[in-house]
């Protein structure tokens, strides 16, 4: 199991999954200009008109901050992938919410239970986060996703507990420096069954989509 990247304990959960953060930040300082030469005369030595041109370059950031997540994913979104589970969510605690945020819907509509989560990861570069996300991919069976962010992959499970079937499916995607992880499950209780498997991916997709869009904000 994979725990989630927010420090709270979530035991309606069926199946956690996470990610680190880290924060980088790289700076450099240029020469400064050089003092024009004197006059040929004997006139008083003049200083130079142009101003110091230090150069300073800070690595690519493409986002500051995490969105308010709970706002990412649409209304029309929420109801459709959790039917019965209130769409504005409920935001996920963090130790530092400039750099991670999260929000969960769920919610047990007959016999049918529905988890839905989304988390949002700054990393303090665009390369941080490309190499992030590298160095996570430790997953044989995930997926590449195209038209998700700069790259994108899914994962899914089905995992049984007291006869009981759960289905989980887990889009990554990096846009620019951050990381946004969406995890979809589902159970059916009264077959003691599970969502399938192509129904759980296009949930998840469709959840990441609406995470990406609502970046723009924090950009």
């Amino acid at each position: 199991m994979r725990s989630l990247p927010l420090p709270v304990t979530l035991a309606v959960r069926l199946l956690p999954v996470g990610i680190l953060a880290c924060v980088g930040w790289a700076w450099s300082t240029g020469p400064m200009s050089e003092p024009a030469a004197k006059d040929t005369h004997d006139a008083a030595p003049q200083a130079s008109d142009a101003p110091s041109s230090p150069s300073a370059s800070v690595a690519a950031k493409s986002y500051a901050k995490p969105p308010a997540p709970c706002g990412t994913v649409a209304a029309k979104t929420v109801s459709s992938l959790v039917p019965g589970a209130k769409t504005a969510g409920k935001e996920l605690s963090a130790t530092d919410e400039s750099v991670r945020r999260g929000c969960s819907w769920s919610a047990l509509k007959g016999y049918d239970y529905r988890w839905l989560d989304v988390s949002f990861e700054v990393k303090g570069s665009d390369t941080l986060a490309q190499q992030a996300y590298k160095d996570d991919n430790s997953d044989s069976k995930a997926s590449s996703l195209a038209g998700l962010g700069d790259e994108a992959r899914v994962t899914s499970s089905l995992t049984t507990k007291d006869k009981q079937d759960t289905r989980e499916s887990v889009v990554t995607v990096r846009k620019g420096n951050v990381l946004v992880t969406v995890t979809y499950n589902g159970s059916d209780f009264e077959s003691k069954g599970a969502p399938a498997n192509d129904t759980m991916i296009k949930g998840a997709r469709k959840a990441a989509g609406d995470a990406v869009a609502g970046l723009g904000s924090a950009g």
